[in-house]
């Protein structure tokens, strides 16, 4: 696990990283997000692939699957505060949309086809 503050006063490189942040794009592992300050949104595609919006904030906690395509963005207070948890090492590639290629995706796919 580590912890990451994002804001502008202590993320180095703040605007290039909240733009990378907001990039659609997917993981090959599970990303989990326990918020310990602040709040944020993040945006996933459902089975039409139409955006969805979760507000995170102090206390929340989140699991996305592997494959699922994402983005993160700060709300109006500008500030987050997140405990970023990994199963193994930390991976911190993130494949932009489209990366349909990957077995991650792929798994999810098929995922959400046998929850139809």
């Amino acid at each position: 696990m580590d912890i990451i503050t994002i804001c502008k006063d202590k993320l180095p490189n703040y605007e290039e990283k909240i733009k990378m942040f907001y990039e659609e794009h997917l993981h090959l592992d599970d990303e989990i997000r326990y918020i310990l300050d602040g709040s944020g949104y993040f945006d996933v595609r459902d089975k039409e692939d139409k955006w969805i919006r979760i507000f995170m904030e102090k206390g929340d906690m989140i699991t996305l699957p592997a494959g699922i395509y994402h983005r993160f963005t700060l709300d109006e207070k500008n500030y987050v505060k997140a405990m970023r948890l990994f199963v193994g090492e930390p991976v911190w590639t993130a494949y932009n949309r489209p990366a349909d290629h990957f077995d991650a995706r792929d798994q999810y796919v098929k995922f959400l086809a046998q929850t139809a």
